[in-house]
This record gives C-alpha cells, structure tokens and sequence, in this order.
C-alpha cells in the first residue's frame, strides 16, 4: 500500500463530506507528527494499532564480507515499531488464509 492508496482509504472511509486533497494534508500531519516526535526522542502509542519507540543500538563489531576483516559499527538510534495485541491478533489470522 502506497501514501496514494492510504489516502484513498481514509477519503472512503470519511465519506464525500471531504476531498482527497485534505484527506492528502491530514495523512502527511499524522506522519509529519510521527516524524517529529521521533526525532525528538519520544514515543508514540495509538491504542489498538501499537507504539512507536525510538531505541538506542550498542555499538558492536561486524565483518567486511568481502575482506573477513572486523569493522566497529558506532552506536545509534534507530526508530522501532511494537504492535498491538489487536493488530498482532489480526494479522496471525492470515495465517490459515491465501495472501492472493
């Protein structure tokens, strides 16, 4: 699913009270919103879908895979995404279903 294809989504499920336009500046807020509290270093919890974190990584050796010779990996954050038991509960339902 594309940005386009969420807008889309949000525009159908809102009804024809709005244009895909606004639907198209309330999708870029929310993620723009994510952005910003990211990089701020917060997280960010929506009830029922799950949370966004933002976890710092230890630096660490790692292995040039062509020469064989160890390379330090320095520390860094990186952002992190848990999902709900909800979302987790609904996507385990596609186990037994065909993805076609």
């Amino acid at each position: 699913m594309t940005k386009a294809d969420l807008v889309e989504q949000v525009a159908e499920a809102i009804g024809p009270g709005i244009t895909k336009k606004d639907c198209a500046l309330v999708v870029d807020g929310l993620l723009n919103a994510v952005k910003r509290a990211l990089a701020n270093g917060d997280n960010i919890e929506i009830r029922g879908f799950g949370t966004f974190k933002v976890r710092k990584r230890k630096s660490r050796m790692a292995r040039n895979p062509r020469t064989g010779e160890g390379v330090e990996v320095p520390a860094r954050s990186v952002p992190v995404f848990k999902p709900s038991k909800h979302l987790r509960t609904r996507v385990s339902q596609l186990d037994g279903q065909s993805l076609e």
